[in-house]
């Protein structure tokens, strides 16, 4: 069984969190909500902060990097609702799918980090 992420499976989960944080960044551009304040604005602060903690696990891993993208994957998880642009339904899924992704591949790392096994139940 794998007990610990290799330093390349590592990488790659960085670059899709990289990925996914350019993705959230150009959202509301792309996806046509760059009008709805809150929305937009969370979307680029998240989406560069998310990019910059998965670039800064590239250049040197340190753990706290993946605290903070899984920080921010959560924030950007439930934004739509605290922040009360749940009702603009493009920019709720984007931010709901960036959020899954980033929050996801950041507590896998911070897993495999620990050397954890899956388990055999």
């Amino acid at each position: 069984m794998m007990k610990s992420l290799s330093s390349s499976n590592r990488t790659a989960f960085d670059v899709v969190n990289i990925v996914a944080g350019l993705g959230l960044l150009v959202s509301p551009w792309l996806f046509g909500f760059a009008t709805e304040t809150y929305a937009a604005w969370n979307a680029w602060i998240v989406g560069a902060a998310i990019t910059v903690f998965a670039a800064a696990a590239l250049y040197a891993f340190y753990e706290v990097e993946e605290w903070g993208n899984l920080v921010l994957g959560l924030w950007t998880l439930v934004a739509p609702w605290v922040l009360g642009f749940s009702a603009v339904t493009t920019a709720l899924w984007v931010h709901v799918i960036a959020g899954i992704v980033v929050a996801v591949l950041a507590a896998g790392n911070i897993w495999f980090t620990h050397n954890r096994p899956f388990s055999a139940a």
